[in-house]
């Protein structure tokens, strides 16, 4: 991560939002403190897929479709 004091931001916009659009994270810090972060924008739908893939390493999801066998009786209240 980078990390940029606020005048050298302001003096240097460009520069450092083409930091971010390639992917960086910038923190703008004032007196030595981080005061703010400036990341790239999350496409939600990669995201997520990102999370799928990461839980197929932990899990395993079989076919939840075809039947079991099993047969289901359900009660209903007939008026």
């Amino acid at each position: 991560m980078i990390q940029v004091n606020v005048t050298e931001l302001r003096n240097h916009l460009p520069v450092y939002m083409g930091k971010v659009k390639a992917g960086e994270e910038v923190a703008v810090t004032s007196r030595g403190k981080i005061i703010a972060r400036l990341v790239p924008e999350a496409d939600e739908s990669s995201a997520a897929r990102l999370r799928l893939e990461a839980g197929r390493k932990d899990s395993w999801v079989g076919d939840v479709v075809a039947p079991i066998g099993e047969v289901w009786e359900a009660e209903h209240d007939t008026p």
